[in-house]
């Protein structure tokens, strides 16, 4: 019977991964026990192996790549893995007292480490490249290309559903002459997001989703579409619904996956978005059922590979001055975390969608805006 070890060495080599070989995307094993937890507990085994200083590759974002571009992660299924999908399938993860924790756990650990990682606007959602040769500028493209969709004109009321620190809502507001609200589940983005929109028609709310119920001429979530989980996809199209008026526009940007699992990845879970649940398209097509029409739909998943590669430049570049507010352990953390997300957008594992939904259906039809 074939040891942890020569197992998991004959897996990567079907990816053209070697152990302690001397490429980039190579594995270099410190301690052998990475391979039993691989094996034992998925990415969650992985990663907290990497977190501990157990393996590493120069390159992990193209490790990553060529590993899930292979598919054998299909191949490692634990059982204890199981337990986390049936979790997703019987509780509400995402019910209105959860719903907090991805606020305290990821978004309120410090406005600086964002501040440092993000581009100029603070904008942390996908970038859109086209045109584009740095972060700053795919980020004012796909906020421009976001309000061009939405056909914003001066005077309408914005609804923003997960605001962050409001770029969206600045940028909108600064060059459409709109009035927005947005809310949010993060009292650190709450607090520094007035300050830069100080002066603007903007209202930032500490509030739940739920708890909407007034009108907007349009609608735009971008990158919160992930913490509702599949059990509250009919409640949240219901309010959006609600609160939207009926020649309005809604859009919705959102991380998606290509199959309709339930199970988060349990490494994330547990250590960057508590709860989150990436959707799949057929999810998201039934939620929008009886609700919304889908005017367009547009993936630009390649982008948000180049918009976590910068965002980990930034980051790694940044750390000297970071360093005195985290550990070491937290540097592998924030670096596994990124640069797999960037490994996955590579090797299409995951997409990132935009919707632009109307409640009955425009007559004459839409037309995307040419950005």
């Amino acid at each position: 019977m074939a040891t942890s070890k020569a197992y998991v060495e004959e897996l990567l080599s079907r990816a053209d991964i070697r152990i302690n070989g001397d490429r980039a995307w190579d594995m270099q094993v410190h301690d052998d026990s990475v391979f039993d937890q691989a094996l034992s507990r998925g990415n969650l085994g992985l990663g907290e192996s990497y977190m501990a200083g157990h393996w590493d590759a120069p390159a992990l974002d193209q490790f990553f790549h060529r590993l899930l571009r292979s598919g054998i992660q299909h191949e490692v299924n634990p059982a204890r893995l199981i337990f986390h999908s049936l979790k997703a399938r019987m509780f509400n993860l995402q019910d209105s007292r959860r719903a907090w924790e991805v606020g305290q756990h990821h978004y309120d650990i410090g406005n600086h480490l964002y501040q440092k990682m993000l581009d100029e606007r603070m904008v942390y959602t996908c970038g859109y490249w086209r045109h584009a040769s740095n972060l700053d500028e795919a980020q004012r493209n796909k906020l421009e290309l976001s309000c061009q969709k939405l056909g914003l004109e001066p005077g309408m009321r914005v609804l923003d559903i997960g605001c962050g620190w409001g770029s969206f809502m600045q940028y909108a507001a600064e060059n459409y002459g709109v009035e927005c609200v947005g809310v949010t589940i993060s009292k650190e983005q709450v607090a520094l997001g007035k300050k830069r929109c100080e002066g603007l028609p903007v209202e930032f709310r500490l509030q739940d989703y739920r708890d909407l119920d007034e009108s907007f001429d349009r609608i735009i979530s971008l990158g919160m579409f992930e913490h509702v989980g599949q059990k509250n996809y009919d409640d949240y199209m219901t309010v959006a619904r609600r609160c939207l008026t009926d020649n309005g526009l809604f859009l919705l940007h959102t991380i998606g996956k290509n199959v309709s699992d339930t199970a988060a990845d349990p490494w994330i879970s547990r250590y960057i978005f508590p709860n989150g649940e990436i959707p799949s398209i057929s999810q998201i097509g039934s939620a929008l059922e009886e609700r919304f029409v889908c005017e367009d739909l547009h993936n630009f998943g390649a982008d948000y590979d180049k918009t976590l590669m910068a965002w980990f430049a930034n980051f790694d570049h940044a750390w000297p001055e970071l360093k005195s507010g985290f550990d070491r352990s937290f540097y592998r953390m924030w670096k596994y975390y990124l640069l797999s997300c960037a490994g996955a957008f590579r090797a299409r594992d995951i997409q990132l969608w935009q919707w632009v939904l109307s409640r009955e259906g425009l007559e004459g039809g839409y037309q995307r805006p040419f950005y």
